[in-house]
């Protein structure tokens, strides 16, 4: 899974309940009387702007769909191989490319989560509203609950809720879904880094500090130094390595 990190100002709700049945449901909302967005707009945005399986897949281009099928084993195959080259894209700072691979990947296989987290992270980039990209990470861990990208992505968008709201529940809430998300990928330093300044804000210091020297374990540029030095006003480094 590519470590990929939702950024920008996001504030989003708490995960709501789906089944999978219902997350193929959520659509981008369009502006009421808005004119009709072309094709080639579309396929810049997620889920070509909440069409139906069919009209997706003409938007991707019967062709192009026939050229990956004969080219892979399966559909599905085919849809990691274009989510993966979405994320390498984004790795290149090409973000409108990388969305269309994205979508050209959920094209071929709708229950494909890297499609709707791919999307996310390009909305993210985008700094887009909330409320569109909150649907596109409900879709993805319907579709895999225990994926530690996903969660990761979704409790620093709820810690970032916390920063605003100041509400407990938004806290709790962000710190339930950052430790699934450690728990089911122990090395997700991203998530650790997020994790120590949820516990700092519940003010569970001990705690906080093993989340810092989790995220030093994994990948130090993950270190948020800012914390670590309000995490020092509070109490010294357990293990003596930041003074």
């Amino acid at each position: 899974m590519k470590n990929y990190l939702l950024g920008g100002a996001l504030l989003l709700a708490a995960l709501l309940p789906l089944t999978p049945a219902s997350a193929q449901k959520v659509k981008i909302k369009q502006k009421a009387g808005a004119a009709p967005i072309p094709d080639a707009a579309r396929r810049m945005l997620p889920l070509y702007g909440g069409v139906s399986t069919a009209e997706a897949e003409r938007l991707a281009g019967p062709a192009i769909l026939a050229d990956a099928t004969r080219s892979f084993a399966s559909r599905a195959e085919a849809s990691r191989f274009f989510s993966d080259k979405g994320f390498e894209y984004l790795q290149e700072n090409q973000p409108d490319t990388a969305m269309y691979r994205f979508n050209l990947a959920w094209a071929l296989d709708p229950r494909n989560p890297d499609a709707f987290r791919g999307q996310a992270v390009v909305l993210s980039q985008r700094e887009a509203a909330p409320t569109e990209i909150l649907p596109l990470l409900q879709q993805g861990l319907v579709l895999a609950p225990d994926n530690a990208a996903l969660l990761g992505d979704l409790g620093t968008l709820q810690l970032l809720q916390f920063n605003t709201s100041k509400k407990k529940r938004d806290l709790t809430d962000a710190v339930t879904t950052l430790e699934r998300a450690v728990q089911f990928q122990p090395a997700n330093a991203s998530a650790w880094s997020q994790l120590a300044r949820a516990y700092y804000h519940q003010e569970k210091y001990p705690q906080a500090w093993e989340a810092v020297h989790n995220t030093q374990k994994y990948n130090m540029a993950m270190l948020d130094f800012g914390l670590i030095s309000e995490l020092l006003a509070k109490q010294p480094d357990p293990q003596g390595k930041f003074k």
